[in-house]
């Protein structure tokens, strides 16, 4: 099973990765599949319980890729880790089949207590460069999660998210209206102030006659006394 694995992971890179020229070459230079085959054999210790093996084997895949994987993380068939460095993926994680997760990602908790505290990805999920999904939620299939994006929150299938905090953006491929927002930007502060200068120039205006006119009563008022 692990052998089968370790073949997809390959077969995935070579079909998904446009630099890569066969398979002997993936399998034998590229520190994301080197990571993968890693972290399943620490994963099959960790399984049985040997956690002290299982964890060494891990640190020394950290040390050689760049890619640190906890040997608790359940890892699909066909991934692609490409460039890969500082990749983190929790203890609690669960990333399905043919995934793609470019560097700089990580697969993070929140909070310090025990049990599932990591995000699950459905398949065929790609995770941008730099993106940060962190909590105990499920990221459904099809999903995008562009780079430098921090996820806080579930996505539905065939979602792509944007942002920080990430919010979805395309559903099935079809964008989704922006809603307005009553927020007051700068744009719109710079506007009121213009037009609040030309409401003070035309009420200046219009004093000038007035007080001219009170002059002009307050005389003929004073000369019909006299």
């Amino acid at each position: 099973m692990i052998l089968k694995d370790i073949w997809l992971d390959v077969k995935a890179v070579k079909q998904r990765d446009p630099a890569a020229r066969n398979e002997l070459e993936v399998l034998l230079l590229y520190q994301g599949v080197h990571a993968l085959i890693w972290h399943r054999f620490a994963h099959w210790f960790y399984q049985h319980k040997m956690f002290f093996i299982a964890r060494m084997i891990s640190q020394t895949a950290r040390f050689f890729t760049l890619i640190e994987i906890h040997p608790g993380a359940k890892m699909g068939h066909g991934i692609l880790i490409d460039h890969g460095c500082g990749v983190v993926i929790g203890e609690t994680a669960v990333v399905g089949d043919n995934c793609t997760i470019y560097q700089g990602v990580t697969l993070g908790g929140v909070g310090l207590n025990k049990g599932k505290r990591h995000p699950t990805l459905g398949n065929n999920v790609t995770v941008g460069a730099g993106a940060k999904i962190l909590g105990s939620f499920e990221v459904g299939d099809n999903c995008t999660i562009a780079a430098n994006a921090v996820l806080l929150k579930p996505l539905e299938n065939n979602v792509t998210a944007v942002g920080i905090p990430a919010r979805a953006v395309k559903i099935d491929g079809v964008p989704i209206p922006k809603k307005e927002s009553n927020m007051v930007t700068m744009e719109h502060y710079c506007m009121m102030e213009e037009r609040v200068k030309e409401l003070e120039e035309k009420l200046h205006k219009l004093e000038n006659p007035l007080s001219e006119k009170e002059t002009l009563n307050s005389e003929e008022e004073e000369k019909s006394q006299d």
